[in-house]
């Protein structure tokens, strides 16, 4: 069985710095890979940057009211708490754990690791 781990990397020194607000979302690069975070509820979320239907960039898209972030090329939609596609299409999109901390906002980039 795959246990998962991973690296903590410092994205912003601060939510401000990201420009994120209620409902919004923005794309930044992290360990050589394009992260999209957004907020809902005040709370932080991290998923991958391009929608896994058709590529769509997902900081162009929105947060629907139930939380879940609509791709603005095809209108699917993805469950920002797992990245399960909520619209029947069947796609999955990859998400991460982020978080604030006292000196910044962090994601963490996981990688398998072999038991």
């Amino acid at each position: 069985m795959n246990k998962e781990a991973g690296d903590w990397h410092r994205v912003a020194e601060s939510i401000a710095e990201l420009q994120l607000s209620e409902g919004s979302l923005v794309q930044v690069n992290v360990g050589g890979k394009r992260v999209c975070i957004g907020m809902h509820k005040a709370r932080l979320f991290a998923c991958a940057a391009s929608c896994p239907h058709a590529g769509g960039r997902l900081a162009d898209g929105y947060i629907d009211v139930q939380g879940n972030l609509v791709c603005p090329l095809h209108r699917y939609k993805f469950s920002l708490a797992n990245g399960r596609n909520v619209t029947g299409e069947g796609y999955f999109l990859k998400t991460w754990a982020v978080e604030e901390r006292e000196d910044g906002v962090y994601i963490r980039l996981q990688t398998s690791v072999l038991p």
